[in-house]
């Protein structure tokens, strides 16, 4: 049986990179992840990640859902569902179970498609202390 993530998180407990913040480093959080700001370094979420507009990242993401609409230079890897906004930009590879690509979306590099364990197997190889 699929392992599921507590539900019991609300909107007010979502972990914030605000427009004008930048972070260098590492970002991991059991809840959801919202960036609108600058992100040097991996992020990784047991829940979804919601890449805003003016987000810039470098690094990669690990995480269960996204929604993106900002720049990356980075590996992305989702265990269930990768939504790529009309305004995305994705200077990297990506890895997912399943993805959604609106018209004006840019990807540059590879997409393969993953199962659950595959990706359980990228946390484990890439994130430092998976939680």
């Amino acid at each position: 049986m699929a392992k599921f993530r507590d539900q019991s998180f609300n909107a007010n407990e979502v972990s914030r990179v605000a427009q004008c913040s930048s972070i260098k480093g590492d970002i991991s959080s059991k809840g959801d992840i919202r960036v609108d700001g600058n992100v040097d370094g991996t992020i990784y979420s047991c829940g979804r990640i919601v890449i805003g507009e003016t987000a810039r990242l470098s690094g990669n993401i690990l995480c269960e859902n996204v929604d993106f609409w900002g720049m990356m230079d980075g590996d992305v890897y989702v265990k269930d569902l990768l939504t790529l906004k009309s305004d995305a930009s994705i200077n990297g590879n990506i890895h997912a179970r399943r993805i959604q690509v609106e018209i004006g979306a840019q990807i540059n590099g590879s997409c393969t498609m993953i199962s659950e364990e595959e990706f359980d197997n990228y946390v484990a190889e890439i994130v430092e202390n998976p939680l």
